[in-house]
């Protein structure tokens, strides 16, 4: 729990979030001499990067280059990545590792001492760096909190246990801090600028591979101060997720992701017969992009009306599964399935958001003073459908980019404007869930997108405000995602053709004219598509 909340309103920078984004960017701040404060709803480490197995991309190998990085990404995020952005990225990656070793990051190697690089879907090259087999982002995610931490009382602050629910503006629109939720009450925090780093909404859906706080609140507060979200409808559903016959959870009611690193090393995609599934579907077979697996899984399931499929890696043996996937391997076997002698039931689940923020690769969003870094912001770099295993490592260079922004170009101090809260539309968690599970899930179709909006439009059964004292989590979480969940059936809706990881069965091509970002903003509170031409126009 934080101590009682000190006088924060000469705070320079206000990072709200500590994944990976967010603490690379409050440590790179706090070493160029900024006073910055990190918040975090939970603990310092409960983050989606904490809970990452796959790893991080990045060229090392002589027989790899950016080139081949550059154009795997390209193709993975069909047609809407920025290649500027992606070439930053993939150029940027290799010093972001190099940096985390010398900040104490341990990566797997090989008996030559040199990187034990994994192969992932959609990856031409084994480029992907991993830590204790499944374990990178706790690895990645451990380095950054223990440098954190080795550096509080000083820079940077740290406020665990706390929640942004309001973005502070003065009277021309600039970001000057937030309004926090602390253990000890509500208290405005003011800041030169504010960073969201906030992770994705993957809570939306009810199968998910994301933490309990992955409810949308970056996008909510950026939304609400004038940022514009682009390709929300852009939600990657991973083909892995274990489905243990019994519907069992993990003790803390996570759902198993099954890293595509395991097939990377060889398992194949089979149904209750033993068949493959994506045999003749795709070039790369099981390693094809994560949208493409996705999608035959659930055709091949439709198909036959199975329930789920499985991940054969049977063929490892024991010392595979122990010395490069034992939390996979502990995880399944707590939920009764033991890899080491039988097939994983899998399904697809919600896992990582390409949509975002409209934020360019230093962080900008277009308000003045506010930032958004990582998986909260769209920067062009994963497009219509994330490569495996770019994501920290974007974060990890966004970040640092974001730090040297401000480093040198901090916004000028101002008052923030008198405002009234926000005002909170009562929802339930579980009936929005229910309702994106069924109407805007992996298959999506105009009348079912038609249905969710309606029914996540229709009368609130009460409001609250972000200013009540006794305003439980659980509602702020619900009126958020019943918000977001708003925008995403929107956005959907929006685009009709298949494109990346947003399917829909009523317009399976591709479309040429729809080539193009898809854009969203708050309009009296309520989420309208803008009009290329600038102008917002009516749903």
């Amino acid at each position: 729990m934080s101590p009682a909340p000190r006088r924060l309103t000469d705070t320079e920078v206000l990072v709200i979030g500590s994944g990976a984004a967010g603490l690379r960017t409050a440590l790179d701040l706090a070493a160029a001499g900024v006073d910055v404060t990190v918040v975090s709803r939970a603990g310092l480490a409960d983050s989606a990067t904490d809970w990452a197995q796959g790893g991080l991309a990045a060229v090392h190998l002589p027989d790899d280059s950016c080139l081949s990085h550059v154009n795997d990404t390209l193709a993975a995020g069909a047609g809407l990545c920025d290649p500027v952005a992606v070439t930053r990225l993939v150029e940027e990656a290799p010093g972001a590792i190099d940096r985390l070793v010398e900040e104490g990051a341990v990566f797997d190697r090989g008996p030559d001492d040199e990187p034990d690089l994994h192969l992932e879907g959609g990856h031409h090259a084994r480029r992907i760096w991993h830590a204790e087999g499944d374990r990178s982002g706790h690895e990645v995610e451990r380095v950054l909190c223990t440098a954190a931490r080795a550096r509080a009382g000083a820079r940077p602050h740290l406020l665990t246990g706390t929640r942004a629910v309001d973005l502070l503006q003065d009277a021309r629109g600039q970001v000057c801090g937030a309004r926090l939720r602390t253990p000890h009450g509500t208290v405005p925090v003011t800041a030169r600028a504010v960073v969201l780093a906030t992770g994705g909404i993957g809570r939306l859906w009810s199968t998910t591979t994301n933490p309990p706080t992955a409810t949308g609140d970056g996008l909510v507060l950026g939304m609400a101060a004038g940022a514009a979200a682009r390709d929300l409808e852009f939600m990657q559903f991973h083909p892995t997720v274990l489905a243990p016959p019994d519907g069992r959870r993990l003790h803390d009611g996570r759902q198993v992701l099954v890293s595509e690193a395991v097939r990377g090393e060889g398992a194949v995609i089979v149904d209750a017969d033993g068949h493959r599934v994506m045999a003749g579907v795709h070039p790369l077979e099981d390693l094809a992009p994560r949208d493409v697996v996705s999608a035959a899984e659930h055709a091949h399931m439709v198909r036959t009306g199975a329930d789920r499929v499985y991940l054969d890696a049977t063929a490892f043996g024991a010392r595979t599964w122990e010395t490069e996937f034992p939390s996979i391997l502990e995880m399944c076997r707590e939920l009764g399935v033991d890899p080491v002698t039988e097939p994983i039931p899998v399904l697809p689940g919600a896992h990582y958001h390409c949509g975002g923020l409209a934020a360019d690769m230093d962080g900008r969003t277009g308000v003045p003073g506010l930032l958004a870094v990582g998986e909260v912001a769209c920067t062009g770099v994963q497009g219509a459908n994330r490569l495996a295993s770019n994501s920290i490592t974007e974060g990890l260079v966004a970040g640092a980019r974001a730090a040297r922004l401000l480093a040198v170009e901090l916004p000028p101090a101002v008052r923030p404007a008198e405002t009234e809260p926000r005002a909170l539309a009562a929802a339930d968690l579980d009936e929005v869930t229910a309702i994106m599970s069924r109407d805007v899930g992996l298959l999506r179709d105009g009348e079912g997108l038609a249905r969710a909006h309606d029914l996540l439009t229709g009368p609130a059964v009460g409001t609250a405000s972000t200013t009540d004292t006794d305003l439980p989590d659980s509602v702020l979480d619900a009126a958020h995602a019943r918000l977001v969940g708003t925008a995403v059936a929107l956005a959907a809706a929006a685009r009709p053709e298949s494109r990346g990881c947003h399917r829909r069965s009523d317009a399976p091509e591709t479309l040429p004219s729809l080539t193009r970002h898809i854009d969203v903003v708050l309009a009296d509170g309520a989420p309208t598509i803008l009009a290329p031409a600038g102008k917002a126009k009516a749903a």
